[in-house]
């Protein structure tokens, strides 16, 4: 059985490792260090489908991440109580550009929106999308406020800060119940507010725990799920028995780390 690790207070459990789906619905402004052909409507639902079977119970998506979140519901929405979601607000991408607006108008329909394409009546996560300008964003526009009250609704479950900067993430302790952060062997610069998190009970999501594909998966993952303050390490991934080897060394680091 693949380990889980619960996401602070929210009473949500993640499997260790997540499935980041930016690769379903995605291939242009990529930061990865080679291209990829998106993948067609079969491909994508075989490869879900086989990623709930083999224990990745965790999914986190994007409108910016362009077909990814209709995919998912096309692909899944059946099976939608077998995995936590996560998606997020603020970002969009639009002729190979990204769009950034946290106005509360903006908010509320791209929830709505997320909801429908992933069809489901409720979304577990949603993060806040950063352009990396974290602090003007959550201090000078209506994200936050707006995203509480779609918690309060039970549009949400539970939502946080998927940002760029450590000052950004700290500042968010003050209302998310998660953090998604960049952490790896080459950046561990937010090392100290993952465990800041984790005693005030808000759960730290990492993403680019590889670095966008620069960091070898044997190295990268034990290192980061060696961190007990880690709920779960998201990889994206379009190769199924690639990620069966991920789940593999992530269940050896969790083991060592618990």
């Amino acid at each position: 059985m693949i380990p889980t690790r619960p996401l602070g207070r929210t009473g949500l459990q993640l499997s260790v490792i997540g499935f980041g789906a930016f690769k379903i619905g995605r291939n242009q402004g990529i930061k990865y260090p080679r291209g990829y052909e998106l993948p067609d409507e079969s491909s994508v639902e075989r490869l879900l489908n086989a990623l709930l079977d083999a224990g990745i119970t965790y999914i986190d998506t994007a409108p910016a991440y362009g077909l990814s979140e209709e995919r998912i519901g096309r692909a899944i929405g059946r099976r939608r109580r077998e995995f936590v979601l996560s998606t997020k607000v603020g970002e969009t991408f639009l002729d190979g550009r990204s769009i950034y607006d946290f106005s509360r108008q903006a908010v509320q329909a791209s929830v709505h929106r997320s909801l429908k394409r992933l069809k489901t009546d409720i979304l577990d996560i949603v993060f806040i999308h950063s352009n990396g300008d974290d602090l003007a964003i959550l201090r000078q526009t209506d994200v936050v406020p707006t995203l509480l009250g779609l918690r309060d609704r039970g549009d949400v479950r539970a939502v946080g800060l998927s940002g760029k900067t450590v000052e950004g993430a700290r500042d968010a302790l003050q209302w998310a119940d998660a953090l998604m952060v960049e952490y790896h062997l080459n950046d561990r610069s937010h090392e100290e507010v993952i465990e800041e998190a984790a005693r005030q009970g808000v759960g730290v999501v990492v993403k680019k725990g590889l670095a966008s594909g620069h960091l070898s998966p044997d190295a990268a993952i034990p290192f980061v799920l060696g961190n007990p303050f880690v709920s779960s390490l998201v990889i994206g991934g379009l190769n199924i028995q690639h990620m069966r080897a991920n789940l593999q060394l992530a269940s050896c680091a969790n083991r060592l780390a618990g």
